[in-house]
């Protein structure tokens, strides 16, 4: 399971967002790059970037952040917010993003993430934000009016490369991961789930992992890193401990 530390961008900023609420923002650093610099110190493989405003405004607005986070880091970034077209998605992985996420695009333009799909392989994910397992959409402000199951399935045999799943009422919430929900909708999939929203502890990690053969593949973690509830170096151990349980079984 790879764990990927959340940079959430507002105004060139990093903060996190209480259930998606953007008057809710708190900062934990002004300098994006140094937060990226940071996490990639403590171990991470990967980072997961949002472009908060660029959700709501339907286009990229955080560009020069993310562009000082690729600039500063090697590791493989993934991005959403405010990817909403074709021209987007190409100027994003021009720029050095491994992996773009479509989320109101997934719902509103799905012949996009095929084309997307088809045009860059192994490089996009949906992301899937639900309110008690329906759809929002446009950073998570509109109702996106359909399940998140039935959003899944769309998507199916598109070549997909993951399935990004948030608890919008558990994000920035500490109120722990919701597991069933998420395992739920890995079995309904071949594509691999990376749960999101409401990591507060290592045991949520743990959990995410017990039933990890369902077809979870990672965690996003975000306030949970930042405020010091989970230890970068503790939470790459329980992983990698497990990764080696499954490489050499006893």
């Amino acid at each position: 399971m790879i764990i990927y530390p959340a940079i959430d961008l507002k105004g060139g900023q990093a903060v996190r967002l209480l259930r998606g609420v953007m008057d809710s923002a708190t900062v934990f650093n002004d300098d994006p790059a140094a937060q990226a610099r940071e996490f990639c110190a403590a171990g991470f493989t990967w980072l997961h970037l949002v472009d908060l405003d660029g959700a709501f405004a339907g286009k990229p607005v955080n560009r020069a952040a993310v562009e000082s986070i690729l600039a500063a880091v090697s590791v493989p970034v993934q991005l959403g917010g405010g990817i909403r077209d074709m021209a987007v998605v190409e100027a994003w992985l021009a720029a050095g993003v491994r992996r773009v996420i479509l989320g109101t695009a997934a719902v509103e333009t799905p012949d996009l993430v095929r084309q997307a799909c088809a045009a860059f392989p192994g490089q996009v994910a949906v992301g899937i934000d639900a309110r008690d397992g329906q759809v929002a959409v446009k950073g998570w402000a509109a109702d996106g009016g359909i399940g998140a199951v039935d959003l899944a399935r769309r998507f199916a045999d598109t070549g997909v490369a993951a399935i990004i799943y948030t608890d919008i009422e558990r994000d920035g919430a500490l109120q722990g991961v919701n597991v069933a929900a998420t395992r739920d909708l890995a079995l309904e999939l071949d594509i691999p789930v990376i749960a999101s929203g409401g990591v507060a502890s290592l045991d949520d990690i743990a959990a995410l992992m017990a039933v990890e053969e369902s077809g979870i593949a990672g965690v996003i973690c975000g306030r949970a890193l930042y405020d010091g509830r989970v230890d970068p170096a503790s939470a790459q151990a329980l992983v990698n401990t497990k990764a080696a349980d499954i490489k050499e079984p006893r």
